[in-house]
């Protein structure tokens, strides 16, 4: 593809190698006319003719690599710093290589390579949600929904991409942008007519979603998370990165019952719809119901405003009811009928949050991936609702991360479980009893009852075999992670695959 191609929306000049601006017009637009073969972003991965962005990161600048970039063949750069390659000249193998200056190489690379994919994003609708919690779940509840209503439908998010017969384990919750335009490009040339994605503040941070114009954008909650280095330096900033999705999107969606819900509609572009547990929001639930079956855990509703029916998710508490009005939200702008809603939220089972296990009649095993304070609290809080027998958490830690989420983790746990069984999460480089012993320093300001069982089958099978009538087990943090990660390996270890073994034991 031509570089003018390329480079059609973008605020640019051209350098010369010494970092000179190309101010000849002839020259400028011979440069335009270059082809490139690809576009990479992985000094790795040069290759003849390709384009290479210069992109700063947190560990390494990509401008470092910008010279041995053209001794490898790159036709182009695109770079925002002003470099003096002066000495290169007649030593590439591209004769005259185009370099583009541009103020951010990351916004770059996102309208480049919508253009290198032909826009794949405007052949179809694109919905994206952020906010702290419910992301995962909202996504493939409307995925559902409209698959239900005959569309097809294409995922993008942290466990996984999908789209027909194609599944992809995922690496970040919303992909580079490279990665993101070809994936939307294999989706439309595959026949999706709408992707539904998760879209992280990081991805926001970092310009993975420009390039093009959301259809629909979501907000579901907000809550201090990802604040640290090389995230967010403080809450603000990730507050103000969140609603950077509503100055690229057409419809916006809030829940307006989230405290920050105003601060993170300010400045929106778009036309601006909310949903939420009261009147005052444009669609909303009301008359909530719990219900309770042996294995089963779901919540029933009513909902008012711009739609009316009664609804039931399979899964419990008042946070399944937002991630369900958020979901019916969006499918309303496909005409999705009533009745193919209320069957397609019956059906909807996300691998991993609040995911029911069925292992006995007695008592009731889910696997969520609750893996902070933050998360696991307002899990057990709902799940306390249903007025267990008793309460089991199972949770560990992760090695290589900050104490205060251990001791925070164990005493949540101690203050809403009846009993909890501390065992190993991925211990990663630390002694896993090094982080049990964080935990129960945390545990031990509670008054609540707790066991250390190390080995995760072995604490998995100690909540089966020691499970009461009324119960409900709580196997939190890993969700649907299928790994544990110990001194740089990444073994084999599916918490489903060990109930399954643990009950063919007895």
């Amino acid at each position: 593809m031509k570089i003018a191609e390329l480079i059609r929306k973008l605020d640019y000049h051209f350098n010369t190698l010494a970092g000179e601006v190309i101010t000849d017009p002839d020259r400028a637009r011979a440069l335009r006319a270059v082809e490139v073969s690809e576009i990479v972003n992985d000094s790795r991965k040069i290759t003849e003719n390709c384009l290479f962005f210069c992109i700063v990161g947190a560990v390494r600048d990509g401008h470092e690599f910008a010279r041995q970039a053209l001794l490898d063949g790159a036709a182009a750069l695109v770079v925002q710093k002003d470099l003096d390659l002066s000495d290169l000249i007649g030593k590439t193998p591209v004769k005259d290589p185009v370099i583009i200056r541009v103020q951010d190489t990351r916004y770059a690379m996102a309208y480049i390579a919508a253009a290198y994919y032909h826009d794949p994003a405007s052949e179809m609708k694109i919905i994206g949600v952020t906010g702290t919690k419910g992301k995962t779940t909202t996504t493939y509840m409307v995925k559902s929904i409209l698959e239900a209503a005959g569309l097809k439908v294409g995922l993008i998010g942290t466990i996984e991409i999908l789209y027909g017969d194609v599944k992809i384990p995922a690496n970040n919750t919303t992909p580079e942008s490279t990665v993101l335009q070809k994936t939307f490009r294999d989706m439309a040339d595959a026949g999706m007519q709408a992707v539904v994605m998760e879209v992280s503040s990081q991805a926001l941070m970092m310009h993975r979603t420009q390039g093009f114009l959301f259809d629909i954008g979501i907000f579901t909650n907000l809550s201090p998370d990802h604040i640290g280095p090389n995230e967010h330096k403080d809450f603000d900033d990730y507050l103000n990165c969140k609603s950077l999705l509503f100055r690229q999107c057409k419809v916006g969606i809030f829940n307006a019952d989230d405290p920050y819900y105003k601060r993170v509609s300010d400045g929106h572009t778009c036309s601006v719809e909310t949903y939420g547990l009261t009147p005052a929001a444009d669609l909303y639930a009301k008359d909530l119901t719990l219900i309770k079956e042996p294995g089963e855990l779901g919540v029933s509703f009513d909902v008012d405003g711009l739609m009316q029916f009664r609804a039931e998710v399979p899964a419990p508490g008042r946070f399944s009811v937002y991630n369900a009005l958020c979901a019916i939200a969006v499918c309303r702008h496909f005409g999705v009928t009533t009745e193919e809603i209320q069957k397609a939220l019956l059906q909807v089972h996300v691998r991993g949050r609040i995911e029911m296990v069925k292992v006995s009649d007695k008592f009731t095993l889910l696997i969520d991936y609750a893996h902070n304070a933050m998360a696991l609290e307002s899990l057990l809080t709902t799940l306390r609702e249903y007025e267990p027998h008793r309460l089991v958490c199972l949770f560990g830690c992760g090695g290589n991360r900050s104490k205060l989420r251990r001791f925070e983790m164990g005493e949540v746990s101690g203050k809403l479980a009846e009993l909890s069984i501390i065992t190993s999460d991925n211990p990663r480089n630390e002694e896993p009893m090094d982080i049990i012993g964080d935990i129960v320093t945390g545990i031990s300001r509670t008054n609540g009852k707790y066991v250390t069982i190390p080995d995760r089958k072995d604490a998995i099978r100690f909540a089966i075999r020691n499970g009461e009538p009324g119960d409900i087990v709580v196997l939190a943090g890993k969700g649907h992670e299928d790994y544990q990660e110990i001194k740089g390996h990444k073994y084999p270890m599916d918490e489903r695959v060990l109930i399954r073994e643990i009950l063919e034991e007895a």
